[in-house]
């Protein structure tokens, strides 16, 4: 079968020239529009969003990202376990390992027990270090 004239042959996988895509159609003319944002999009842009915050007394305009780091490294510093974790765990995605402390840098022994002690509670489910 010829169509138009042409040596074109309708047949398996060769459907005539009339009912094919013409170029630039698209095949799910009711998909998603061009420009359509997705989650990840929107949760880039609302990280990206400027406030302001209070340091110290002073309003200071920063990214709602690095707001949210500030309020769990604030957390942390007082004592959560979960933000210290949280931190930790984001040094060893983002850094492949949790970087080491430079030698002008002088922890206190009884700050280097704790956070011994909270890295074997970490890494024992939580239990304890074994210890009464």
């Amino acid at each position: 079968m010829a169509d138009d004239g042409d040596d074109y042959e309708v047949g398996y996988k060769r459907p005539p020239k009339n009912s094919q895509f013409k170029k630039g159609q698209s095949g799910n003319p009711k998909g998603r529009p061009k420009g359509r944002k997705n989650l990840r999009t929107d949760l880039e842009e609302e990280l990206k969003e400027r406030i302001t915050i209070r340091e110290n007394g002073v309003p200071r305009t920063t990214s709602k990202q690095r707001a949210m780091i500030k309020a769990i490294f604030a957390k942390a510093l007082k004592g959560d376990g979960r933000a210290f974790a949280t931190i930790l765990s984001s040094l060893q995605r983002f850094e492949g390992e949790v970087p080491e402390t430079p030698d002008d840098i002088v922890i206190p022994e009884e700050d280097l027990e704790l956070l011994w002690n909270f890295v074997l509670r970490q890494g024992t489910g939580g239990q304890g270090d074994g210890e009464g």
